[in-house]
């Protein structure tokens, strides 16, 4: 797990994510922007930023587990979406999938994603333990 945390004289975050993290020892793993389809790439929740967060949080789960990781391994994260207006919603979505002190977050608003119906992708930086990768 990162070491993150929340220094004074910076804004307290408003949902689950840390200002900054420390990366701790271990092998580094870049995961690709994950959005809301299974794998064989039927769409999760059509219109859903909700369900469609939690698929691509269920994926980058998938592939954390893939090489011996876990959620908590993730020290920062890289979040577009569509529209702000579900925004703490799917922050409740991520404390199904991140424990505190949660990774480092950026949060972009974007006109379109790869896709018009996917409203959300989350890209991820990891560290895995040596001892488990």
């Amino acid at each position: 797990m990162a070491d993150a945390f929340n220094p004074p004289g910076v804004a307290v975050p408003f949902g689950a994510f840390s200002n900054a993290a420390w990366q701790p020892p271990g092998r580094v793993l870049h995961l690709a922007g994950q959005v809301g389809v299974d794998e064989d790439w039927n769409l999760v929740g059509p219109g859903d930023m909700v369900a469609q967060a939690r698929q691509t949080l269920e994926n980058l789960q998938a592939i954390l587990r893939s090489v011996g990781g876990e959620m908590d391994d993730i020290v920062s994260v890289i979040v577009y979406v569509t529209e702000m207006e579900p925004l703490m919603a799917v922050h409740e979505v991520r404390k199904e999938f991140f424990s505190a002190p949660y990774p480092a977050s950026t949060l972009v608003q974007v006109a379109a994603l790869v896709k018009p119906e996917f409203l959300i992708e989350i890209s991820a930086v990891a560290v895995i333990p040596d001892s488990r990768g």
